[in-house]
């Protein structure tokens, strides 16, 4: 699974979402004009995720989710939550779900969830604890996984 990578796991969740809309239609339970609200939604999942990003690369440390990090990040969105990436692509689905306007598109907002929160911070979290050690637990006792 280190080969899926969260920002393609994203992209793959988008896409089954405008899948299974496209596939079976059933009747919408966010009717347009209203729907439109998820655009807002997507613009700011995006914008909270390039603005992380652009963090990352301002710290010089790793962004990737299976490579060591060199530093420990705790300003910035990072106050809020410990995963605001991850916060970002999940607000981003929502506002794709929302846009769709139908119901079963649902089920490609939360399988991301589940995937993220069972498997992606774990997976980083264990390696954050291992890294910086109590530094890490010291802010993981402070601020919230999602927010």
């Amino acid at each position: 699974m280190k080969k899926l990578i969260p920002p393609i796991l994203f992209l793959i969740c988008i896409a089954a979402m405008i899948f299974i809309k496209n596939l079976i239609i059933i009747q919408e339970i966010i009717p347009r004009p209203f729907n439109y609200i998820g655009i807002l939604f997507i613009l700011t999942g995006l914008i909270m995720t390039i603005k992380v990003r652009k963090q990352f690369d301002k710290s010089h440390t790793e962004i990737h989710t299976f490579k060591k990090p060199r530093k420990l990040i705790t300003n910035g969105l990072f106050k809020v939550s410990r995963n605001p990436i991850y916060l970002g692509f999940t607000i981003s689905l929502l506002g794709v779900w929302v846009f769709l306007g139908t119901l079963l598109p649902v089920v490609g907002f939360l399988f991301f969830i589940l995937v993220t929160n069972n498997y992606y911070i774990p997976f980083e979290e264990d390696s954050m604890e291992r890294i910086f050690g109590t530094e890490y637990k010291n802010y993981k006792s402070k601020v919230r996984r999602w927010i």
